[in-house]
């Protein structure tokens, strides 16, 4: 049996797929990346390899590195960038998946997605934090909550308390504040997770989406962004059926996959 690799390495988290040649998940893992995208890549290497049963990633027939710090996986054959990855990596999960919208730690991006995995068009926002993984890490924490709690949160409100900051630093300020005038904290969160919703509408339409969409990246968990961005957008958040924060390394390792079969 032959295995194929996927490494990506995030801003905030690395994560690592290996497939076997039927392009079955043999292992996966998600690791927070370190300071040092080596590291990081070096590092979720050896734990989805020592997960396979494998001692070296010389044990792989092919590995592609994406993402954030793609150019620094020491082992990889080569790199591809995340977009690619994500509609690939979608495309094996879910075909019938034509559009995404992956909300990453620094940047979101609106993905539209051929019949064969590539990328028809896409559009990405990475010049501001606000309706990142790290704006709604700071979220949490001026909830003093954890990242799974303040997701939830939003869905038991009745109403909506708008947040008009755009700025991550801004949007913090003014939600310690509405804490401290004593407003309803699942309607606060409800305001945050609706602007960030908003935030997504440009990206959902350049990325084509019509009638449903599926969220990659740590923040598909998110339950309330979710049922925020079924309000704003008035699309269908489809449910993929694989760790939505491993779309990247999936798609990377079925282009490995690909590559290294097509090579032998």
């Amino acid at each position: 049996m032959k295995y194929f690799g996927g490494c990506d390495v995030g801003s905030t988290y690395t994560k690592a797929v290996i497939l076997d040649e039927n392009g079955t998940i043999v292992a996966d893992t998600t690791i927070r990346s370190k300071i040092r995208s080596q590291e990081s890549a070096e590092n979720a290497m050896n734990e989805v390899l020592g997960k396979a049963g494998l001692s070296s990633p010389e044990d792989l027939t092919y590995l592609i590195g994406t993402g954030y710090g793609r150019n620094k996986v020491p082992m990889a054959d080569e790199n591809i960038s995340e977009i690619s990855c994500h509609a690939m990596g979608v495309h094996v999960t879910n075909p019938e998946v034509k559009a995404i919208i992956d909300i990453g730690g620094q940047d979101v991006k609106g993905i539209a997605i051929d019949t064969d995995g590539t990328v028809l068009n896409f559009a990405m926002n990475d010049k501001c934090a606000a309706g990142t993984g790290r704006f709604f890490e700071a979220m949490a924490r001026s909830f003093e909550m954890s990242l799974p709690e303040f997701s939830q949160l939003s869905l038991t409100a009745k109403n909506v308390i708008p947040i008009t900051a755009q700025c991550t630093v801004f949007a913090e300020s003014e939600v310690i504040s509405l804490v401290g005038e004593g407003k309803p904290m699942e309607e606060i969160a409800a305001g945050i997770q609706m602007a960030v919703a908003k935030r997504c509408f440009v990206m959902a339409k350049k990325a084509g989406a019509t009638d449903s969409i599926a969220l990659t990246g740590g923040c598909a968990k998110n339950g309330g962004l979710k049922a925020a961005i079924e309000r704003v957008l008035k699309l269908k958040v489809i449910e993929l059926a694989v760790d939505p924060q491993l779309m990247g390394a999936l798609g990377a390792a079925e282009y490995a996959r690909q590559k290294g079969l097509a090579r032998a």
